[in-house]
């Protein structure tokens, strides 16, 4: 782990693409600003370890499969002809 002393206003780079910087600190808690492309998700760490754990149980539940389509249920019916141009009523 690296550790950086950091004064109110300043920043850290990290990748050259995320701005980390020391907005404010409020007795025991230290205010961060993060400026970081959009596509890079940024969340604290009690919320990551939710997230993922919600991934994990998503991806080993039990599903029930979907039903399964034969060739001939994929067939248009005679009179769904898509080509019609008659006038609805």
């Amino acid at each position: 782990m690296l550790i950086l002393s950091r004064k109110v206003n300043e920043s850290i780079v990290i990748d050259g693409r995320i701005v980390v910087k020391i907005v404010r600190l409020d007795g025991d808690q230290v205010k961060l600003g993060i400026d970081a492309p959009a596509d890079v998700p940024v969340h604290r760490l009690e919320v990551y370890e939710e997230i993922q754990k919600n991934n994990r149980e998503a991806a080993t539940a039990v599903r029930s499969k979907a039903p399964r389509l034969s060739a001939r249920s994929l067939q248009p019916k005679p009179d769904q002809d898509a080509g019609s141009t008659a006038p609805s009523k």
